[in-house]
């Protein structure tokens, strides 16, 4: 929790009423609020245009935005053995049911294998199709130049720090998201 200053209080000089509630507010606000919601602002911004960048990857590839996501977490978390329901849910931050029903659909266009664990006959374990390979493929050069350009400024240092302080904020933004959940039951 940050640390406040102590309220400004009037002075014996009379200050007028007005003044001492300006200097009361400023005094309450803490000096990084403004930079707060300005980064919480730029995160939004960033969401936005990477949902129009995401829609238009799927659309390259005639699937629904979330259907490409589905799509990249698959590509990025099997290890050869096939990727649970949970892991893509856990890694999407979504419900395990809309991956059930967006795998389905996948499965159906040709994107996607979907095969019970031989451990565990509970669990579906999914796995991307040659051609969802290939098409992914295709637009592999495309994804790393415009990667490159949007990263272009930044050392891979610089990179890695930022990944780091997003990776806790994004820690601390659920933990809050559940606590104001609770305040609020």
């Amino acid at each position: 929790m940050p640390i406040r200053r102590k309220p400004i209080q009037a002075t014996l000089l009379g200050a007028s009423s007005e003044r001492v509630v300006m200097k009361q507010a400023a005094a309450d606000e803490n000096p990084n609020d403004a930079v707060v919601r300005e980064f919480t602002w730029n995160l939004a911004a960033i969401n936005i245009h990477m949902e129009d960048i995401r829609r238009i990857w799927a659309d390259l590839l005639g699937v629904s935005g979330p259907q490409w996501l589905i799509l990249m977490a698959i590509s990025e978390l099997d290890a050869g053995k096939g990727v649970s329901v949970g892991e893509v849910s856990t890694k999407l931050q979504v419900h395990q049911s809309f991956v059930t029903t967006q795998t389905k659909n996948l499965e159906r266009s040709g994107f996607l294998i979907r095969t019970t664990s031989s451990a565990d006959a509970r669990i579906v374990l999914m796995s991307l199709t040659e051609k969802a390979r290939k098409e992914i493929g295709k637009l592999t050069a495309r994804r790393n130049k415009l990667n490159d350009f949007i990263f272009a400024d930044m050392s891979d240092r610089s990179l890695r720090d930022i990944t780091d302080s997003l990776t806790l904020i994004k820690y601390r933004v659920e933990k809050a998201a559940l606590q104001l959940d609770l305040d609020n039951s």
